[in-house]
């Protein structure tokens, strides 16, 4: 395997620091920076296209050399301490960190199972937020998140984090425009009997226990500030809101939190508690 080494910062540096930095360079370059061992670990055991690591020579542990032999890359580069450090996001410098390849938005690209269960964000505002809520779709059973609108970027190193590896297990797909999506609901309409569409808002519609979620299903969950957009809405068979205490101050739930109640609750019927 090829390895440069690195010892200022040279045109290679600078690009993976814009990688890091700058949304635009990443989709010019179709590739994203990564650190952490989850993470790595993830993208290796998921078949993500691993182009380049990086790391100082001198400080690698079992785990980092045997990643370094095993994974089959184009090139490698050595970099010093204080480059790594540069480069690291993290207040104890990674060890390694990877150079990946990102994956095609294709709706029909993605496995269903026999009972889909979807989740969509629409304009994600936030990176922990999406971060979280990638992460709660992977812990909760759902085939794949739909991303939807202009909001934060997907690759932004603050979202991967945030997933804690769960990034690299749940397909996510991007849906810039809204009559390809509308077209693949309707598709899944068509192939799975009964399947629903169901909104989520923060007035005083039916409670999500109320509603039965054992069927296939696509749970859409609004922006942080502007719930979800009046198409959306309109697309939804029903709407429903999470109750809250008469004695709340709090008039809404965190979009992430949300989440992961009204997933929770699709999995709790699906294991035989009803609606």
């Amino acid at each position: 395997m090829k390895v440069v080494q690195l010892c200022n910062r040279d045109n290679a540096f600078q690009r993976f620091d814009v990688l890091k930095r700058n949304r635009n360079k990443r989709y010019k370059y179709n590739e994203f920076l990564v650190e952490g061992v989850r993470s790595l670990n993830e993208a290796v055991k998921n078949g993500w296209r691993i182009k380049s690591f990086l790391y100082q020579k001198d400080s690698l542990s079992g785990w980092a050399s045997e990643m370094i032999r095993t994974v089959e890359t184009e090139v490698n580069y050595c970099l010093t301490e204080e480059l790594m450090g540069e480069l690291s996001g993290k207040e104890d410098t990674s060890e390694l960190m990877a150079v990946i390849e990102m994956r095609q938005d294709r709706l029909d690209g993605v496995q269903l199972a026999q009972n889909p269960f979807i989740v969509l964000f629409d304009r994600p505002s936030n990176k922990g937020n999406l971060g979280t809520m990638i992460r709660s779709c992977d812990a909760l059973g759902a085939d794949m998140l739909i991303v939807t609108g202009h909001g934060v970027d997907l690759y932004d190193p603050d979202v991967v984090v945030s997933a804690m590896g769960s990034f690299f297990n749940m397909p996510v797909v991007r849906v810039g425009d809204n009559t390809v999506l509308f077209d693949y609901i309707n598709e899944l309409k068509r192939k799975y009997p009964g399947f629903t569409v169901l909104g989520t808002t923060a007035h005083k519609e039916e409670p999500v226990y109320a509603v039965n979620l054992t069927g296939p299903v696509m749970v859409m969950m609004g922006n942080e500030t502007l719930g979800l957009n009046r198409a959306f809405k309109e697309a939804c068979d029903r709407l429903c809101t999470i109750p809250m205490s008469e004695k709340s101050y709090a008039t809404s739930f965190n979009v992430s939190c949300a989440a992961s109640i009204l997933l929770y609750e699709v999995t709790r019927q699906r294991a035989g508690g009803g609606a």
